[in-house]
């Protein structure tokens, strides 16, 4: 079956909602925050139900994030999934920040096979370099669906060098910024640690590279940290703070034997409460979700549990939060 149909068949075609001019133009969180602050649901629990009932009841935010429910990637859920995710957002009152989709979480034809690219699926997605067309429309589809503009994104898995692949890896970025334009989706690059634009400093020089007005970056300190950046202030100072989209927020330790592993919000090598001072000064006031990753909770929903406690302190510690 052929792309389109396939997408027409599961009833997205035309299922357009409006796109708003800007994501974060939606309803304030529940919480006192002068950040719109959310979580990925799945860092909670992959039963969407129950991680939306924690996310407004008990974390009290009024976003979430999507990548995984149900055990199924976002751009693959079909016409009835959407209507019962959609449904279950309404009862608990919360909107969405952006689409967290795998689109470029793949290899580069013609590089050597990157370390990082897992044998299976990777957060219950599959796809190939030539499926990407596909995973930009199942994102696009998915984005009208939900109500947010905002479509996350990455930098192909990384390479010992990309240097040789660098200037077309670029164009096919900027290829499909101008498809996401079209739609009047941003793309959010992910500085992701097995991808190639990891650190702020990697970021920045593909922003520079690819200046498509609707190509910002997700901030994340914790994928800086984890390649060994000083994430703030160093990373942070590289990336143009005008396109800022979104930002992760999951916090990192250095073991002892000098690498890297992920940690509670607020106990890590991490300085958030001045991250968070310093994008408070430089006037951002959009989405930022935690991305717990850690695991020393015992179970995913309680090691949520603590690493929001510890970004709420951290977030009152700056003056951000009430």
């Amino acid at each position: 079956m052929k792309r389109r149909e396939l997408l027409q068949k599961a009833g997205f075609a035309a299922a357009a909602l409006a796109i708003p001019k800007w994501a974060n133009a939606a309803s304030a969180a529940k919480v006192d925050c002068l950040f719109q602050l959310s979580v990925i649901t799945d860092e909670i629990t992959q039963d969407f139900g129950h991680a939306l009932e924690v996310a407004a009841n008990e974390f009290g935010v009024g976003f979430v994030e999507i990548r995984g429910l149900w055990k199924k990637n976002i751009v693959n859920l079909d016409e009835k999934e959407v209507a019962e995710a959609k449904k279950l957002l309404a009862k608990y009152d919360l909107k969405v920040t952006d689409i967290a989709s795998p689109l470029f979480k793949v290899d580069w034809p013609g590089a050597p096979k990157s370390k990082y690219s897992p044998t299976g699926s990777a957060y219950n997605a599959s796809f190939t370099f030539e499926q990407q067309d596909e995973v930009l429309e199942r994102a696009t589809a998915m984005a009208r669906a939900f109500g947010t503009n905002k479509v996350r994104m990455f930098d192909f898995w990384r390479l010992e060098s990309d240097k040789p692949y660098r200037d077309a890896m670029d164009a096919k970025i900027r290829e499909f910024a101008e498809k996401a334009a079209k739609n009047n989706i941003l793309l959010i690059l992910e500085n992701e640690y097995e991808c190639n634009s990891g650190t702020g400093a990697e970021a920045a020089r593909t922003l520079a590279a690819v200046p498509n007005k609707n190509f910002l970056i997700n901030w994340d300190p914790g994928n800086a940290a984890a390649l060994g950046e000083k994430a703030y202030p160093d990373g942070y100072a590289k990336v143009p703070r005008e396109r800022i989209g979104h930002m992760h927020l999951k916090d990192v330790q250095k073991k002892a034997d000098g690498t890297y592993g992920w940690a509670a919000m607020g106990k890590g090598i991490i300085d958030y409460a001045e991250q968070f001072r310093a994008m408070l000064r430089d006037g951002y006031r959009g989405t930022m979700s935690l991305e717990t990753h850690w695991e020393g909770g015992g179970t995913p929903e309680e090691s949520s549990r603590i690493c929001m406690a510890g970004t709420k302190e951290l977030l009152r510690k700056a003056g951000a939060l009430k």
